[in-house]
């Protein structure tokens, strides 16, 4: 009698040691991208679709991932009219090309556009589980320079800071219109 009593307390012993499964949920909220919508520049007030944009960072060969079940270059082009571009969590800035009616083959309806962000960054403590996320606040004087890398014109005729605090990705950041 003894030795089950011995037993069952030292399993239970045991089992009191066991700590719950530390696993990220899924819809945790994590790093935030900066999200950009697209406005026609003739009625701000409505939705514009980019025509087959690909959007590459500086020093980078590929581009974002728009398309995760897309073959070959489908994956990083867009038509939509909002993306979401990931920042750097280890630097201030961050550069990116972006590249209207980017695979066309008549090379002058190709136009790019350059945008640099700079922003500050604060890493949040989320979970045990989690760890932490970063999330950005891009800089109230100049949350962005604009340049163009070539004589085809800015495509983004004019770009407006709607939100400077990027905390998540269910808002609008920046608008673009063109």
């Amino acid at each position: 009698m003894k030795k089950i009593i011995s037993f069952l307390l030292l399993f239970a012993f045991g089992l009191s040691g066991c700590e719950k499964d530390d696993i990220c949920d899924a819809n945790t909220p994590t790093t935030p991208r900066l999200i950009i919508s697209f406005y026609d520049i003739n009625n701000p007030t409505v939705k514009k679709k980019v025509t087959r944009l690909k959007v590459i960072g500086d020093g980078q060969t590929e581009g974002i991932v728009f398309n995760k079940s897309a073959l070959d270059d489908e994956k990083y082009i867009t038509s939509g009219d909002s993306i979401g571009i990931p920042l750097k969590t280890d630097e201030d800035t961050v550069t990116y090309s972006f590249i209207l009616n980017s695979d066309n083959t008549n090379a002058d309806l190709v136009n790019t556009d350059k945008l640099k962000f700079n922003y500050t960054r604060q890493n949040v403590y989320v979970s045990r589980a989690c760890g932490f996320k970063t999330i950005f606040k891009l800089d109230t004087q100049t949350p962005y320079e604009q340049t163009d890398p070539t004589s085809d014109g800015l495509w983004m005729q004019n770009i407006a800071p709607i939100n400077l605090n990027i905390e998540y990705e269910d808002e609008t950041h920046i608008k673009v219109y063109f």
